[in-house]
C-alpha cells in the first residue's frame, strides 16, 4: 500500500494574504528539566491544507462537525490543469473522474463560477486545489457560495506534484471542531 502525503507542512504553509501565520509555542520542556514537553498551537483555521465549511461564506452553512466525515474519505480522482477551469473543462474533469465524488485538481488554477455551477450540479462532494483559494484570489465569494450552497466541501491547499492524474483513496478528514467555519486536515492520498 503506498500512501501519499499531500498537506503542507503547517508552520511554513502558504497563507492567505491578511490571514495570521501558524505558531507553534513551547510551553513545558525536558530541556529546562521537566518531565515532558507540551506546544501550544495557534493557527487560523485556513491555514495550510484545510477544508473550508459552508459556514465560512454561508451564515446558515453547516459547521465543521455538521459535515458527514464520507464527504472527505472516499474514493477521488485527481485531475492536473493550468489556468482558469471553466464550464467546458470541468464537464471534461467530470467524465474522466468516472463516478467519484470526490474530486481534487492539481496545477495552478481558478474555478470559474460557470465551473463551480458544473461541478455543484454533478453532486460531487468534495473539491480540491492546490491554491489558498478555490476561486479567484482577489474575488473569491462567488465560488465559494456556489459549491458551498450544495454542500460540496472544499480542500484548499493540498500538495499534488508528484501526483499522477487518476483515481485514488482520500482522507482529509478535518478536526471535530465545533462551530468552526473550517479545519486544518492531514490530507493524503492510498493508491488504489
Amino acid at each position: 500500500m503506498k500512501i501519499i502525503d499531500i498537506s503542507q507542512e503547517v508552520l511554513s504553509c502558504n497563507i492567505y494574504p491578511g490571514d495570521p501565520r501558524p505558531q507553534l509555542k513551547r510551553l513545558k520542556s525536558t530541556d529546562d528539566g521537566e518531565l515532558y514537553n507540551l506546544s501550544e498551537l495557534t493557527t487560523c483555521v485556513h491555514n495550510g491544507t484545510h477544508i473550508d465549511a459552508p459556514f465560512h461564506f454561508l451564515p446558515e452553512g453547516n459547521t465543521v462537525e455538521g459535515i458527514p466525515l464520507d464527504a472527505f474519505v472516499g474514493e477521488c480522482y485527481v485531475a492536473r490543469h493550468s489556468g482558469n477551469i471553466d464550464a467546458e473543462s470541468a464537464k471534461e474533469i467530470l467524465q474522466k473522474a468516472d463516478g467519484a465524488e470526490r474530486i481534487l485538481i492539481g496545477g495552478k488554477i481558478t474555478v470559474t463560477a460557470d465551473a463551480a455551477l458544473v461541478f455543484a450540479n454533478a453532486g460531487i462532494k468534495l473539491i480540491g486545489n492546490e491554491g489558498i483559494s478555490v476561486g479567484p484570489e482577489d474575488a473569491p465569494m462567488e465560488v465559494h457560495k456556489i459549491l458551498l450552497e450544495k454542500n460540496v466541501v472544499l480542500l484548499e491547499g493540498i500538495v499534488l506534484d508528484n501526483v499522477k492524474e487518476g483515481k485514488y483513496f482520500l482522507n482529509a478528514a478535518p478536526l471535530n471542531i465545533s462551530g468552526a467555519d473550517g479545519s486544518p486536515c492531514r490530507a493524503y492520498l492510498i493508491e488504489l
